[in-house]
């Protein structure tokens, strides 16, 4: 009783979009709620159901004793068959604890990216736009800038390789 009432306080529209899981995880949690729910509604429809039969009426009815007196017979031996369903058990188990361990991976993801986002969106945030920044606040940033810029100075090389092709001759002169 206490597993129908835990599966009925699954909040599933949670569970698929804002946990942001995987869509092989994603995909196993609807297929296992689909069998789910289609295991109960079976069975609550088996338990509904259950038959019963007047033999009294088609003994009354049947001009052939012999056929109703079989089924007699077949309806009082008949004894239902109980299935060893401890090895489905172990497989649900199975199925759970590698449902939960993905689910457990997938947070634990979610929770880096978050992390790492929410860093970025801070130093987005707290930068200085462009037009504010200095060479020392671009050479602090990158020093091979600064080692580059250096390096073409020593060597007499005042202008940028392949900026002409790209850009063109910018001089008015």
């Amino acid at each position: 009783m206490a597993a129908r009432n835990a599966a009925a306080a699954v909040d599933w529209a949670t569970i698929y979009g804002r946990l942001g899981l995987g869509r092989e995880t994603v995909a196993s949690l609807q297929a296992f709620r689909a069998r789910n729910t289609s295991a109960a509604n079976r069975n609550a429809a088996l338990k509904s159901t259950i038959p019963e039969i007047d033999i009294s009426h088609y003994k009354n009815v049947l001009r052939d004793q012999q056929v109703v007196g079989q089924l007699e017979k077949v309806l009082n031996d008949f004894k239902p068959v109980t299935y060893d369903v401890a090895k489905w058990d172990q497989l649900v188990n199975q199925f759970e604890t590698k449902a939960v361990d993905a689910a457990k991976q997938t947070l634990a993801k979610i929770q880096t990216e978050e992390k790492g986002l929410n860093e970025t969106l801070s130093n987005i945030k707290d930068a200085r736009s462009f037009d504010e920044l200095t060479i020392h606040d671009v050479a602090h940033a990158r020093p091979e800038v600064q080692k580059t810029v250096d390096n073409m100075v020593k060597k007499g090389k005042w202008g940028v390789p392949g900026y002409r092709e790209s850009f063109g001759e910018m001089s008015v002169l």
